[in-house]
């Protein structure tokens, strides 16, 4: 198991590949991707039961993993490549012609540990519930872990979702929102504010974990109560309190790298920021 020092150079490194993939490629979402990589990489180097050599897109026998966000790819693939999935040198392929590593997450040409196409937004959370769902009839004990964007969530479709999962106990279910308050437009409270998203699930019939997405030891400890939590007749949702752009001094804060690539110097400015620590593909 990674220690919370190992998780802290992981994602160091995540997010090196963050920027340069999107630099490389001229277009995509560096702003989300690297506020949730703390969280994301806790998920995926300490806490999910899912093997890179035994992965098959049904997700028997294991713990499955849907981003819902899709727009975060480079986060996803990062993280896929640097567990074994598939090979680190394919990171610089992003969103070429042809590559399998596509704007959003996409099942056409096979690429390992993606489970759905998503990126439609609303659509993964009820992707995830109803795979729960699947394993709790197969009698699988293993979790689905699925994680939702704060601007997501004013689609009807996840409120939709969380009725639906919580009438039918998908208590295997382990949900995760980026509660960073920023979208593509600006600021969440201005576009279509959210209001307290705790509260609304908890009205909704979920069992709520509230953490700082960036704080190591909480991020643990949010794993840590809602593995709790499960088998007690209500899906969970972790919200991660987060800071767009988290680990570059000008993309943090601001929605104004939602979906913009850097320049080559502001790439080479960025990357003097982070820490290479596995090595660049």
């Amino acid at each position: 198991m990674q220690s919370l020092e190992d998780l802290k150079k992981i994602a160091s490194q995540i997010r090196r590949d963050i920027v340069r993939m999107v630099t490389i490629a001229g277009s995509g979402h560096p702003g989300g991707s690297l506020g949730c990589t703390d969280f994301l990489t806790t998920l995926f180097f300490k806490v999910m039961n899912q093997d890179p050599a035994r992965w098959t897109r049904d997700g028997k026998g294991q713990d499955v993993f849907i981003l819902s966000a899709g727009h975060l790819a480079p986060v996803y693939y990062s993280l896929l490549a640097r567990k074994g999935y598939f090979p680190v040198s394919e990171l610089g392929s992003l969103r070429k012609y042809g590559s399998r590593l596509q704007g959003h997450p996409s099942i056409r040409k096979g690429l390992p540990g993606i489970t759905q196409a998503s990126g439609s937004l609303g659509q993964g959370l009820s992707v995830a519930i109803g795979i729960a769902l699947a394993k709790k009839l197969d009698k699988d004990p293993h979790t689905v872990y699925v994680m939702c964007g704060d601007g997501e969530c004013q689609e009807g479709q996840i409120w939709e979702a969380g009725i639906f999962g919580a009438h039918h106990q998908a208590d295997n279910l382990i949900a995760m929102t980026d509660w960073n308050g920023q979208q593509i437009d600006g600021p969440t409270s201005e576009v279509s504010g959210l209001g307290d998203l705790e509260a609304k699930w908890k009205a909704f019939g979920w069992e709520v974990v509230v953490a700082d997405g960036h704080d190591y030891a909480q991020i643990s400890e949010a794993f840590d109560q809602a593995g709790a939590k499960k088998g007690r007749g209500k899906p969970i949702m972790i919200l991660f309190k987060t800071d767009m752009g988290h680990g570059v001094d000008f993309m943090a804060g601001t929605h104004k790298w939602h979906g913009k690539a850097p320049s080559e110097e502001q790439c080479k400015e960025a990357l003097k920021q982070l820490e290479e620590t596995l090595g660049d593909f």
